[in-house]
Formats: C-alpha cells, sequence, structure tokens
C-alpha cells in the first residue's frame, strides 16, 4: 500500500494560515476531465479560484477532492477539484503558500476517486456513461452590473501578487 499524501494537509494548513491572518486564500487547479468548472473562465488548462470564506459556500476539502459552491456572473455554480490537480495555494494579498508538481495523467498510477457511501461523489463511474466536461453558457459582461453581493471571479485576480510592500486592509461598507 503506497503511502498517504501530504498534499491534502498542507492545503488545508496553508488555507488555516490565511484565514487566521485575514488573507484571502486563492488556489490554481490544473483542469482535466475530472475537474468541474465554469469552463469560460479556464485559461491555458488552468483556473485560479478565491477560496474565502466570503466567495464560498460549503467549502469542503477532503483528502480527494475540494469541494464548493462558488457565484460566477450571480449563478451559483457547484465547483469540484482533484487535490492531485491543485497546483498552488497562496495569500492574494502576500503572495506567501505553496506549489506542488503536476503529474500528468498517464504518469500517475492507475488511481480512480473512492466514493464514500454517506456522501455519492459526482464523479463516480456509472456503467454505460462516461464523463464529459460540458460548456457552461457564455455571458455577456457588458449587460451586467456588479453589486456588492457578486463574488470575485477567477478573472479578477488572475496571477499572484507581486512580492514586496506591506499589506493594506482595506474597509468596505
Amino acid at each position: 500500500m503506497s503511502e498517504p499524501s501530504t498534499k491534502p494537509y498542507l492545503l488545508r494548513a496553508i488555507y488555516d494560515y490565511c484565514t487566521d491572518h485575514g488573507y484571502t486564500p486563492h488556489i490554481v487547479c490544473k483542469v482535466d476531465e475530472r475537474t468541474e468548472v465554469p469552463t469560460q473562465y479556464v485559461k491555458n488548462g488552468e483556473i485560479t479560484f478565491n477560496i474565502s470564506f466570503d466567495a464560498t459556500s460549503g467549502l469542503k476539502m477532503d483528502d480527494d477532492y475540494i469541494r464548493f459552491k462558488a457565484r460566477f456572473a450571480g449563478v451559483s455554480r457547484e465547483i469540484v477539484l482533484p487535490v492531485e490537480n491543485i497546483l498552488a495555494i497562496y495569500s492574494r494579498e502576500n503572495a506567501q503558500g505553496m506549489s506542488f508538481e503536476y503529474e500528468e495523467p498517464s504518469s500517475r498510477e492507475d488511481r480512480k476517486p473512492a466514493a464514500k457511501k454517506s456522501e455519492p461523489s459526482p464523479l463516480t463511474e456509472v456503467p454505460g456513461l462516461t464523463p464529459t466536461l460540458t460548456a457552461v453558457p457564455s455571458f455577456n459582461h457588458s449587460n451586467h452590473q456588479k453589486t456588492e453581493h457578486d463574488e470575485s471571479t477567477p478573472e479578477d485576480h488572475p496571477d499572484p501578487p507581486k512580492k514586496g510592500g506591506r499589506p493594506t486592509l482595506t474597509r468596505i461598507k
């Protein structure tokens, strides 16, 4: 039996570091057939998420998957990210965090996600069905007025901030 991965523990630890210090945790994920994300926000096969308490609902960081709901253009979406596909987790304010190497699916061991008996996984294989990625309908940004209730989208902060300087807190009422 192989050693359990330390990656899910490190992800949870850095998430706790960010939230404990008032920082905004972001994760970068490689998108493949096992990820469930809005495809219009995928750039170069990767997607970045703000996973702060304010931007997500029902965040659950398991050993195999990170699951949460997030709003994109005012529509709530269920997001499912395999822990193996997480490339980085960092604080938006000071870029402190950790990056991880990505293993191509052909070089990974033949591992399939194990569905928990109490909570069926949306990625569990069903005989006769093949998993596929489907496009989310596009959104016309010119007709959308951003409100204070809209969460930030991956386009708001596509790259981690430059290092240096002291982070500041801006209070928005």
